[in-house]
């Protein structure tokens, strides 16, 4: 199995990559390759890091993806963790490479995590929408797939590719609060972290994610606090959430994402 997440424009506020380097930290994964990152990057929008090393020499960091592998206690079989840039630029032959990494591990299914700013209340449960191929699955975790229509990023792109390519693909995104977009948020990481428990049906290690969400909860209860058009707002929200109705069809979570994009274009970026 490959669980995959990619900074940038498909990850609001950071969350599915935290998500990766949470399951890395508690499942103990260890790296096994990366990509080169020559024919994908632009060098000059996401830039090599500098750093020193403990001998006093320099160590350049190329933006690229990496690829780890751990064996989660209770796991049948072995996950391999994929922490990625959206590339500028070779859409095409970077959904190729990675293909070719799932077939020469054998790997069967695919999991894409992303994460998108939508109009929900702070203190309920974060809603994590998705798509997956096989219809069991959906039924399962009750996924409400998207209507949505229009740009999307590499997400998008390597779902449709590993679907063509005959391999079981999900996708899920956690809805985060858009009066809440500053990075980090814990708890859409231990939203999703949710989700991939049930889908892998073994317990995902939590580690300090609940006593970070309600720490950040109580950041957000201060931003309340001091704005009275925020906290009316959150309550309206809240007062939603109250009224008995059915689960968002696709048509309001195509809302929210295309609320999402314009407020990326309107500047409101949370890489």
């Amino acid at each position: 199995m490959l669980i995959a997440a990619f900074e940038g424009w498909n990850d609001a506020t950071g969350a599915s990559v935290e998500t990766i380097e949470h399951l890395a930290e508690q499942w103990g994964a260890t790296r096994i390759g990366h990509l080169d990152p020559d024919p994908y990057y632009d060098f000059q929008v996401n830039r090599p890091t500098l750093t020193r090393t403990e001998d006093g020499g320099r160590h350049i960091e190329w933006p690229t993806t990496h690829f780890t592998a751990c064996s989660p206690d209770g796991a049948t079989r072995d996950v391999v963790l994929l922490h990625g840039i959206e590339p500028n630029m070779r859409w095409g032959s970077f959904c190729e490479e990675i293909l070719e990494l799932c077939h020469s591990l054998e790997v069967d299914q695919v999991i894409l995590l992303g994460a998108l700013l939508s109009d929900v209340a702070y203190k309920r449960p974060l809603p994590v929408s998705g798509t997956a191929a096989d219809e069991g699955l959906v039924q399962r975790l009750k996924l409400t797939p998207s209507a949505y229509e229009g740009p999307t990023g590499i997400v998008g792109v390597l779902q449709e590719a590993i679907g063509r390519a005959g391999l079981n693909v999900v996708s899920l995104w956690v809805h985060i609060p858009h009066y809440a977009a500053a990075s980090p948020c814990p708890k859409a990481t231990l939203a999703l972290a949710g989700r991939l428990e049930e889908i892998l049906d073994i317990p995902v290690p939590t580690g300090g994610l609940v006593e970070d969400t309600a720490e950040w909860e109580n950041s957000i209860a201060e931003l309340a606090g001091s704005d009275a058009e925020i906290a009316e707002y959150i309550e309206s929200l809240e007062r939603q959430d109250d009224q008995p109705s059915p689960q968002p069809d696709g048509d309001e979570i195509a809302r929210d994402f295309e609320r999402y994009l314009r407020r990326r274009q309107g500047g409101d970026h949370t890489e």
